[in-house]
């Protein structure tokens, strides 16, 4: 009897040291290079379009691939942006993304519909919090991944309505500026299994 309750009590916990084993096997990490990744912004105004780009810090995103739950972050420095004028760059950083008191914009995915490739071509939506100036905001992403061995790169766009997210309007009596800004992301990286 004694002998018996010994053998559940390991098969048991060898099952769960397996299954725990299995699930940490089964979840991978996707470390986003900043240096081969870009973070472009476009802003209408009546008179012209600005476009201009920020930086990514290092950045990881982990995922189950027979799953739609993801985690990590997706971080930015607020204070890289540069636009090819430096009075405007200058306003925008420490005006507008208040970037002394919030250095970083993060985007924090939670899940994703459609199906990741193991390899090739793929297009998911990435459902996520969007962070700036300390408030979240529900965003829905779309991107299209490549996958090639065990490097990876996502590319997506979409707008950020900052007006309505608490930013200051740029807009001045001689020149109006559209309400959202349209971001791109080009990310690249590698996929590692999660130790």
């Amino acid at each position: 009897m004694i002998a018996r309750k010994i053998w559940t009590g390991l098969a048991t916990a060898a099952l769960a040291w397996t299954m725990a084993a299995t699930a940490a096997q089964a979840e991978n990490v996707y470390r986003i290079d900043p240096a081969k990744s870009e973070v472009h912004f476009t802003l209408v105004d009546v008179l012209h379009t600005v476009h201009g780009t920020f930086r990514l810090q290092p950045s990881e995103i982990t995922f189950a691939p027979d799953g739609n739950a993801m985690g990590g972050m997706i971080v930015v420095d607020a204070r890289s942006g540069v636009s090819g004028n430096s009075i405007r760059d200058h306003r925008m950083t420490d005006e507008e993304l208040k970037a002394p008191s919030f250095s970083t914009v993060t985007f924090a995915p939670r899940r994703f519909k459609g199906t990741l490739p193991a390899s090739g071509d793929g297009k998911i939506e990435v459902v996520g919090m969007f962070t700036i100036l300390g408030s979240s905001h529900e965003i829905t992403v779309p991107m299209q991944v490549h996958v090639e061995g065990t490097q990876c790169k996502a590319v997506g766009s979409f707008p950020v309505p900052y007006v309505a997210w608490g930013l200051k309007d740029p807009s001045t009596l001689m020149i109006k500026v559209e309400k959202q800004v349209a971001i791109d992301l080009v990310l690249a990286g590698q996929l590692q299994s999660k130790e």
